[in-house]
């Protein structure tokens, strides 16, 4: 059976845990809006047309930030249509998508529905097919009190009060040819520093992400990132990045590391950022905001759920809604310790996405909603990931992988809340046939007791969540957590997550 130990010091601070780290994502994408978040004819509808019951779980999920309204889909939408009365609102084909948008919900009702779930919303501006005046005139829209055509408009539209926001990406995965309105970097970075200089002559206080690289795999991954920083540098707050992970048949342990992938990933960018910073005057510094990451089979979609007919343009068609395994939420949990361990430089992030699309929430039109597996290691990190994060060194076997060869069989990440006395540790065992027996020194935190110790695993890693069997896969104690003279010592099942909370 392997062993792991580790020591959790408080003297060993990696970075202040922003709350936006645990935002989401909401595109007008499949069944996320329509029959998602919004379907005015369900029991649960409030006087908006939201289903209450969804809103309920995005709360207990502890979302943050939600972006809007994408995505692939930002990159042709033309804002004002979701504005003003429903029965004038056009229908348009979503080129990205290939379906029909009705524009039932909008800006407006969009910022109602965020407010009820308790989130902040993140905004991106069209830079595919519309430019800077496009996107000042939707941050005139937004923000502005009254006093200006575009902000009476919103006033007239219901809406008195500005929205307020304050987050804004300047487009969406510009290096990627299926986007509309694909262009070099070279060009994204002028069209991008144009836009982030007006808007922030309309309003200073916004902040700003560009768009980094799709994924790490992309053919101009690193030159991109150099290319639109030197054109943006002093105008964001944030470059973007995007990383998506699937298992592969035959290879549960590669998938099990792929946190791996993701701790490189931000390490590289975090590197050109600073290169191009220290070829800059001053001090000012670029953050990175994570804004779509998650476990998404992409093959499932291009091979079964993909429209293609150019004679019919679905509403809200039931694509990208992947059906997720215990696997998943062990690489999902593993996902969150690395955004976690890099909380010095990764201040936002975006699960992508919430609701029924690659979403730990599920919805049946007319019926209910449950909990898919990845939504137990959100919650809880959410919940419990307070305060700062603690460097953490891990003493664990390793094991070979293909892609990213010898990876620890146990990950850990470590948070302290010094104001409220209390600290979490989350562990991975990623050990596809052996428990794994674990040992922490927390000497340093003065911790007396283990308040809450919460395991995700099951006999069977693909184990999941439907509509039929909603609750076949949960959270459920650790009882072999065990705090014992300043040691705490527990056994971790394989393929597992695992949080714990000490006071």
């Amino acid at each position: 059976m392997p062993h792991a130990s580790l020591t959790v010091d408080p003297s060993f601070v990696v970075g202040p845990i922003d709350r936006r780290l645990f935002g989401s994502f909401v595109e007008h994408l499949g069944r996320a809006v329509y029959d998602g978040i919004y379907e005015p004819d369900h029991a649960t509808a409030d006087e908006d047309g939201f289903r209450k019951d969804v809103i309920e779980l995005v709360r207990e999920l502890g979302v943050s930030t939600v972006r809007y309204p994408g995505g692939n889909f930002v990159s042709g939408y033309r804002w004002e249509d979701g504005v003003g009365p429903r029965s004038a609102r056009p229908r348009r084909l979503d080129l990205a998508w290939h379906s029909l948008e009705t524009n039932e919900i909008g800006l407006d009702e969009f910022a109602r529905w965020s407010a009820k779930a308790g989130t902040e919303l993140m905004l991106a501006v069209n830079l595919g097919t519309r430019g800077v005046q496009e996107a000042l005139d939707l941050l005139e829209y937004a923000n502005v009190r009254s006093g200006s055509t575009l902000a009476d408009l919103r006033v007239a539209n219901g809406t008195p009060d500005p929205h307020g926001v304050v987050l804004w990406c300047l487009g969406n995965e510009m290096d990627g040819p299926w986007q509309l309105g694909h262009r070099s970097a070279d060009d994204y970075g002028k069209l991008a520093a144009q836009t982030a200089r007006a808007m922030r002559q309309l309003d200073p206080g916004v902040k700003l992400i560009a768009c980094g690289s799709s994924n790490r795999q992309m053919p101009t991954f690193g030159a991109w990132e150099r290319t639109v920083l030197e054109h943006t540098y002093d105008e964001i707050d944030y470059l973007s990045c995007h990383a998506y992970y699937h298992e592969t048949p035959g290879d549960l342990p590669g998938f099990l590391a792929s946190p791996v992938d993701m701790d490189r990933f931000i390490e590289s960018v975090v590197a050109t950022i600073d290169h191009v910073r220290a070829l800059r005057p001053g001090r000012r510094r670029v953050d990175i905001s994570f804004d779509e990451w998650n476990v998404w089979y992409v093959d499932r979609y291009h091979d079964e759920d993909k429209v293609t007919d150019p004679q019919v343009w679905p509403v809200a068609p039931r694509i990208l809604e992947d059906s997720y395994t215990v696997a998943d939420a062990v690489v999902v949990g593993g996902l969150l310790m690395s955004l976690l361990r890099h909380a010095d430089r990764v201040t936002a992030a975006s699960l992508a996405q919430l609701v029924n699309v690659i979403a730990p929430i599920m919805t049946e039109p007319g019926g209910p909603s449950w909990r898919q597996t990845t939504f137990f290691p959100f919650a809880t990190t959410s919940r419990l990931a307070r305060g700062v994060t603690l460097a953490v060194d891990v003493t664990s076997p390793v094991y070979s992988t293909a892609a990213l060869g010898e990876v620890p069989v146990v990950d850990a990440v470590a948070t302290h809340d010094a104001a409220a006395g209390s600290a979490a540790v989350f562990l991975v065992n990623r050990s596809v046939d052996s428990p794994a027996t674990v040992s922490v020194d927390v000497r340093g935190l003065g911790a007396s007791r283990v308040l809450e110790a919460l395991t995700l695993w099951d006999d069977d890693v693909h184990a999941r969540n439907t509509l039929d069997h909603p609750t076949r896969v949960g959270l459920r104690p650790t009882p072999s957590a065990v705090l014992d003279g300043g040691t705490l010592r527990l056994e971790l099942p394989p393929v597992s997550w695992t949080a714990i909370s000490l006071g």
